[in-house]
């Protein structure tokens, strides 16, 4: 199973759940891998503000990390999307990477109610456990929320894009159909099957086709879990229905090959991806 998920190399233990509300994010990087890579990149501060924050949503307030350029902006948003191990060091590290770049990125714990992810440490139990009892509309309405967030801090609500890795790759085509204000969206390796059940009803490869903003696909060409063909179906289902959609395989890359504290880093294709991702945003109006 983990080998599927690109998850080699992570703990397989029983989690640790604390219950129905994480209050606060993961300090350091998630518990389910057994090893941190040296390569880890950190980005200081300087120049930006970056907090945790509490994101207000229909039914009280999530966790989440937000950071920003210093000044009153209004600056482009962008919402990330995380994996599924939580809003841990390396997903905050993204926000932060794209405050330096001129954005307001924010990431909201979507997880926080159902589990504490800061004890997690089986990547293969959440799946069924955690991520599987998700609902896609409520995923959705936390994204509207966390965008809205940040335009109330100055972002500028009329320059929104997404992104997201693994899962939250997935969440990102789902955003890009759902929204009618995104103006481009990136997806890290995100999945495009699934069967679909009453929470989860649309596989990211159906809403493709729906898509309402630009989308760039990065993938891995050795990523047992996303078939090369389900990507490339996604992309001619895309066009055939009129949507703007560029796919790059990485004919070596493995699934998370941007994710830079785990051994399936790659740092020749992270540093592409990051790169086409910057032009994408610009060229699409954020």
């Amino acid at each position: 199973m983990t080998d599927l998920l690109g998850l080699d190399g992570l703990i397989t233990q029983p989690p640790n759940r604390r219950g129905f509300v994480m209050t606060s994010l993961i300090s350091g990087l998630t518990l389910a891998t057994t090893r941190v890579q040296a390569q880890v990149v950190h980005t200081d501060s300087a120049g930006i503000v970056a907090m945790e924050v509490k994101v207000p949503v229909a039914d009280g307030e999530l966790p989440g990390y937000f950071a920003k350029p210093e000044g009153a902006g209004p600056f482009p948003i962008v919402l990330v999307n995380e994996e599924i191990f939580g809003v841990h060091d390396y997903i905050k590290d993204v926000c932060r990477r794209l405050a330096k770049q001129g954005y307001a990125a924010v990431a909201v714990e979507i997880y926080a109610r159902l589990a504490d992810l800061a004890h997690a440490n089986d990547p293969a139990s959440l799946i069924p456990t955690v991520v599987a009892k998700k609902p896609d509309a409520e995923m959705l309405s936390d994204s509207d929320s966390a965008v809205a967030f940040a335009a109330s801090h100055g972002g500028d609500g009329t320059r929104v894009g997404v992104i997201g890795f693994c899962r939250g790759g997935r969440n990102t085509w789902l955003y890009a159909a759902h929204s009618k204000t995104v103006k481009a969206a990136i997806a890290f390796y995100g999945p495009l099957g699934g069967n679909p059940t009453d929470l989860q009803p649309t596989p990211a490869g159906v809403a493709a086709s729906q898509i309402n903003c630009p989308v760039l696909g990065l993938y891995g060409g050795k990523d047992p879990g996303i078939p090369v063909e389900a990507v490339r179906k996604a992309e001619a289902d895309a066009k055939a229905a009129g949507k703007k959609v560029e796919i790059v395989i990485y004919p070596d890359a493995p699934h998370g090959f941007h994710a830079d504290y785990r051994p399936s880093y790659r740092p020749t294709e992270a540093a592409d991806a990051w790169a086409r991702m910057g032009a994408w945003l610009k060229s699409n109006g954020v």
